[in-house]
């Protein structure tokens, strides 16, 4: 089974992510992850290595080639803020999250220990990166929902209910996949 998460920064995406992985018993694999493997090993910052790659395809390209790998071996959930794009053909669900931006930026502002102003500024910033970089590299529009079976507003949501709304449309669409049996039911 593979399982695509995708969404914004602070959508939830990370954390619902990791706990639907391990409800399911299947590997987790996160393309954030593996950005700021890439940042830290080129002494940046997240945000310049998103500037960066905006004028350096390999970077992406490098970051979508681990990812492809890693769901050719299946049972693995992913999350990425494209991957439901990437590996729509590849995906048995492929769930999108998002939050106002306002609230996304609250939770980062918390996550990160940032004042709110600076997590808005850097929400943004990040969200104009990435959608020049989507449309440009892979003409793909951030705003286009229609590569995801199942949309989810987060907001007023716990991670745990989420996971819970993601596990039922699973069963719904795959009554067939053979599910941890306390998910059964």
């Amino acid at each position: 089974m593979i399982v695509l998460i995708s969404g914004p920064s602070g959508s939830g995406k990370t954390t619902v992510a990791r706990s639907l992985s391990a409800k399911l018993n299947l590997n987790y694999v996160s393309a954030g992850e593996l950005f700021r493997q890439v940042a830290k090993s080129m002494g940046k910052d997240i945000l310049d290595l998103n500037l960066e790659a905006e004028k350096d395809f390999s970077i992406d390209k490098e970051i979508d080639r681990k990812i492809f790998e890693r769901a050719l071996r299946g049972n693995v959930v992913i999350e990425s803020h494209i991957v439901g794009w990437l590996l729509r053909d590849l995906s048995d669900v492929s769930v999108y999250l998002w939050a106002p931006v306002e609230e996304r930026a609250r939770r980062i502002s918390i996550r990160d220990n940032l004042p709110y102003k600076e997590a808005l500024e850097k929400v943004i910033a990040r969200e104009d990166s990435h959608g020049s970089r989507f449309w440009k590299y892979y003409g793909v529009d951030f705003s286009d929902l229609s590569a995801y079976d199942l949309t989810l507003n987060t907001f007023g949501l716990t991670a745990d209910k989420v996971v819970e709304i993601i596990l039922q449309y699973i069963r719904s669409k795959n009554s067939f996949v053979d599910l941890p049996t306390a998910f059964k039911s």
